[in-house]
Parts: structure tokens; sequence; C-alpha cells
């Protein structure tokens, strides 16, 4: 069994104390509070997937919130259709002229469905997306840019297909997910628990999955593609399982933050959101999977008090915090705990 700790660069209590915060929460916070926290852990749940590829993997990408989008607009169209009376379609379609659903709205009234779609649409776009860029050897600054062209498109698709996606507004008034009432005494806590535990299961596989040959491989076609050539092993494969797996967690998280959230809109998954996300890993530290959970949850919690009293403000201070930490951080918050782990 490899040693899991020197994978990470921060001291090993801090898992552990985000754990006990997650568990007092819902001990200790309103309702409103909690629901707060319970969407900063479904980012959190993202911010896993970029460790993976940003700091083990070299990949920066600047486009997930196209697969966040990816898993909450599966939720969301879920949602829609359980709350729609027999035979009736939503009313923005109406007020667009539209006397039908699409095709392939149908499908997601099905849980089982939903829950598919959440969990193979993302990771296999991802694929496909990855594979096309890097069996042509793409990487470095061309990926990121590629990337970010990617998050634009989406979001710029979504906006112009208003009559099938809510447009630039969204989809939100949601009031039922799976048959149960989301306004129903215990939901939110129960929603909070799940969020709760799926971040607990993305950590430990990705410890574990750091810790196997395939993260060493990973790590050392991040250091050396040529050398891993050389050992007879094609970095590309590890690459594109990584990004898909990646893309599965932010559709995860897209998911999960839907749901606590009551709204998803392309606001949420375009160019600056990506790059949002990005920061809080940057500010965490990207080659820490605690880092990165601290490090959305406290961009985001910072986010939420600035932007509420200071709205214009809270772009230029995530952007002057970001060259703080790059400049003289450069391994984020946990490299102040801990240098860098080969």
């Amino acid at each position: 069994m490899p040693d899991l700790s020197r994978l990470d660069p921060i001291k090993p209590f801090l898992p552990w104390a985000l754990l006990a915060l997650g568990l007092i929460a819902p001990f200790a916070l309103s309702a409103y509070d909690l629901n707060l926290l319970a969407r900063f852990m479904a980012m959190g749940i993202l911010a896993l997937g970029l460790v993976l590829i940003w700091g083990h993997g070299g990949i920066l990408s600047l486009g997930q919130g196209v697969f966040f989008g990816l898993g909450g607009y599966a939720i969301a169209l879920h949602m829609k259709l359980a709350d729609l009376p027999q035979g009736e379609i939503p009313d923005f379609m109406v007020w667009s002229g539209r006397d039908s659903l699409p095709f392939w709205w149908e499908p997601f009234a099905s849980p089982l469905f939903t829950i598919a779609a959440i969990l193979i649409v993302p990771t296999l776009a991802g694929a496909l997306f990855s594979w096309a860029v890097f069996h042509r050897r793409v990487g470095g600054t061309y990926f990121a840019l590629i990337t970010q062209a990617l998050a634009l498109a989406f979001s710029t698709l979504i906006i112009s297909r208003q009559d099938v996606t809510g447009g630039f507004n969204g989809l939100t008034d949601f009031y039922s997910v799976f048959g149960v009432g989301l306004a129903s005494p215990g939901t939110g806590s129960t929603l909070y628990w799940v969020t709760l535990a799926i971040l607990c299961a993305a950590f430990v596989g990705l410890r574990w999955l750091l810790g196997s040959r395939f993260g060493i491989l990973l790590r050392a076609a991040r250091d050396g593609e040529n050398r891993v050539r050389f050992l007879g092993y094609s970095p590309t494969p590890f690459k594109v399982v990584a990004f898909a797996i990646a893309a599965m967690l932010a559709g995860i998280g897209g998911a999960l933050f839907t749901l606590h959230a009551g709204v998803v809109s392309p606001a949420l998954i375009g160019v600056v959101p990506s790059i949002e996300m990005v920061v809080w890993v940057a500010i965490g530290g990207r080659y820490s999977l605690a880092g990165a959970i601290a490090g959305a949850l406290l961009v985001n919690l910072a986010r939420d008090a600035v932007s509420s009293a200071f709205p214009e403000l809270w772009l230029y201070l995530m952007g002057a915090l970001f060259i703080f930490v790059v400049t003289l951080l450069p391994q984020g918050l946990a490299g102040l705990a801990k240098g860098r782990a080969a």
C-alpha cells in the first residue's frame, strides 16, 4: 500500500478537521447557512477533479464549467418535468412559441435515467473531448485556451436556445426531486448529508487513485511525457482517463449545486465561472486534495460576504488574490504547511 500522506502537501489533520466541521455543521448552522455550505461542498467536489488533472496531471482546464453545467442541467430537467402537470410544458417554452417538449427532455422524467445522465454524459464528453485533443499531443497553454473556447461555446449555445434551455435565465422554480418535496421537513439536511458523503467518497477515491500505479504514471507524464514513452507507456490514455474522471466529478458537483441553489444558468457555467474554479484550487493548493476543498469553501465564502456588501468589488479582489497566491504562494495555502511532495 503506497504512502498516501506524501501525496498531499498539507498536514494530515486538515482532512479530519474539514470532516469534523462537516459533521458538526448541521447542528450549529441555520437552514440557510447549511444550504450555503452544501453549495460550497458541491463546488469542492469539482475542485477535487482539478487537483487530479492540474496538480497531478499538469492539465490546466479553463472549461470545467461545461461539465458542471451538464450535471446541473440534467438534474434541472428532471425536476422541471416532475413539477409539470400531465401534458403541459414549462412556461418559458410557451412564451417562446413551442407547443411540445423537445424529444430529448422526455427521458429525464425517469430518476434512473437522470442519475445515469449525471454520471455518464459529463464523463463521456470529457473523454471524447480530451482524446480528440491529447492524441494530437496538444497541451499546455493551447489546451487551456481550447477548454476556454469550449466553455464560451457551451454557454453561448445555452443562451441561444432559449426555447428549450431557458436561455440566459436558466432553469429554476423546482419543488421536488425524485418524488421528495424540496420544501418538506428534513429534505435540506438530508441533501446536505448526501453531499457530504459524496464529497468524502470522492476524496477517498482520489487518494487511492493518486497512490496507485495510475497516479504515479500520471505524475510521470506531467513531468516528462517522453520519459514515460521511453518506459513503454503512452501518456494519452492516462490523461484521457484523468480528464474524464474530473469531468464526472464536475458533473456530480453541478447536479448537487443545482439541488441546493435551486437554479442552473449560463452565468454559472461560462468562461468566468470556469476561471473562478481554477482560482479556488490555486488558492487552496493544486497538489492538495484537502487544500482544494478548503480553497473552494474559503473563496466562495469570501465571495458571498464581499458580494453582498460590495458587488462590484469581488472580481477585482479575486484577481488580486489570485496574483498574490500565484506569485508568492505557488503551492497555495497548502504550501504554507508543507513543501510540495514528489
